[in-house]
């Protein structure tokens, strides 16, 4: 038997993500590690889901209310192997690459702080992430003045000269 379920991840509106998945215990550490030698000032929580062995929700990071959404959100995923990053002064593009190179992260499913949901496929034995359904759909195709504001944008974060 199958059952998808959509899963709405919930976080404050200031807080970005990465939602992946690994392989194996050593994820979190090395997670962990990665984080914090990307970028000097991350405030993260991190959560892991354990898929064999005792199956527990792994969780490490160095910001109390964010571990405890990486906990909140990763039991309602619960979808084995999968990761959730929750993190503040920092931008997912700061640490993407760097998550995607440790050995043991097989797929990132999205980075984002928009409002997120995940689909879910539910089976007796366990639970997988198929997909994700990130932010809101377009609302048009840009014009002259959505470029101004892009590239005005991306200035004043300081990602363009």
């Amino acid at each position: 038997m199958l059952e998808l379920k959509l899963i709405e991840i919930r976080k404050p509106e200031d807080v970005n993500l990465i939602l992946g998945q690994g392989h194996f215990i050593k994820t979190v550490e090395d997670i962990h590690e990665t984080l914090m030698n990307n970028v000097p000032g991350i405030k993260f929580g991190l959560g892991f889901i354990e898929s064999s062995g005792a199956c527990k929700i792994r969780v490490e990071g160095n910001d109390s209310e964010l571990k405890e959404l990486a906990a909140k959100n990763c039991l309602a995923i619960g979808a084995g192997h999968s990761f959730i990053i929750f993190m503040r002064n920092a931008f997912p593009i700061n640490v993407l690459n760097a998550v995607k190179n440790i050995p043991e992260v097989c797929n990132i499913y999205c980075a984002t702080a928009n409002p997120l949901k995940v689909i879910v496929a539910q089976t007796e034995d366990g639970s997988g992430i198929l997909g994700v359904i990130d932010g809101q759909k377009p609302k048009g195709i840009e014009n002259e003045s959505d470029i101004t504001w892009r590239k005005d944008f991306l200035r004043k974060i300081g990602y363009k000269l």
